[in-house]
């Protein structure tokens, strides 16, 4: 096992221990609700949202504990997000994290509403979050940042213009406008949280953790362009070639594969160059920029 995957091991451990806890075990309606949120958040997935919230944290020298709540937070709208998306109306996905999407194992409408009930307890949470060594102030702020990300000045958007561009020609600054919102809002989010929770930290920390978030945004949906073209469905954990299928703009659609690795190793460099002159102690955010750019599923 390389350093990375110990790091990824470590964070992915507790936060499904987090998740597990404060997922619903029942909600008194005797339906399958809290069973299809559960499903969704637990089966499977990389976490790097709150993998970056956490080694975030680490790095402003957070306890754990103090993460945990932000952390699950920002995973819980990501499976909300998910939910969604894999839904007929939308993309139509059948394998999600190489299981049945949520809607293929319950139902449709029972998939709608997992999507709606997980996003409304992530905000929750962080409403109700009595850790008395984050300020209200921040508290407030953590919420609007969120809310921020997850709506129409964010991720709702991203998906919104994605649905508009099949069969569309994007220029680059069109198909990066996407994902700035699509992906990088909610990745953005989940490094804001955390430098949140460390209370008044200086606001040059916020913007310069804020560009490396943006950065590695954008590496992440390239990556994830990519491998929609070279991985398999096995690897994957979802279904290969699906943006081709659906004639979705795409990095290697409009750069071709080698024009979309080159782009991805330039954004790569400068994300890293954000975290030039920090200590050691942001080693893990530079250890999880790699693995975000040099992935394989």
């Amino acid at each position: 096992m390389t350093p990375t995957d110990e790091l990824l091991t470590f964070y992915q451990t507790r936060i499904d221990q987090v998740l597990s806890g404060l997922l619903p075990e029942h909600d008194g309606s005797n339906t399958q609700l809290p069973a299809a949120m559960r499903y969704s958040v637990t089966v499977g997935g990389k976490r790097v949202r709150p993998v970056l919230t956490y080694t975030t944290g680490r790095a402003l020298g957070i306890p754990l504990e103090r993460l945990d709540v932000p952390a699950a937070a920002v995973e819980m709208v990501h499976a909300y997000s998910l939910v969604h998306d894999d839904l007929p109306a939308m993309d139509n996905d059948d394998l999600r994290r190489g299981q049945p999407t949520c809607h293929i194992k319950y139902n449709e409408a029972t998939a709608i509403l997992a999507g709606d009930a997980l996003q409304a307890l992530a905000f929750t949470l962080l409403a109700s979050n009595e850790d008395p060594d984050i300020d209200v102030a921040c508290k407030l702020r953590m919420v609007k940042i969120l809310g921020d990300a997850s709506g129409s000045a964010g991720m709702a958007a991203g998906q919104a213009i994605d649905l508009e561009s099949v069969n569309a020609s994007l220029t680059l600054a069109q198909l990066e406008n996407m994902h700035r919102h699509k992906t990088g809002a909610l990745i953005r989010a989940s490094v804001a949280l955390a430098v949140l929770a460390a209370n008044n930290q200086p606001q040059e920390m916020l913007d310069r953790l804020d560009r490396f978030a943006s950065a590695i945004g954008l590496c992440f949906q390239i990556v994830d362009d990519i491998l929609d073209v070279v991985a398999d469905t096995d690897i994957l954990g979802k279904q290969q070639g699906a943006d081709i299928a659906l004639n979705k703009p795409t990095y290697p659609s409009l750069l071709g594969l080698d024009g979309a690795r080159a782009h991805v190793s330039q954004i790569y460099e400068s994300a890293l160059a954000e975290l030039d002159g920090l200590g050691p102690q942001f080693d893990e955010l530079r250890q999880l920029a790699n693995y975000i750019t040099k992935r394989r599923h």
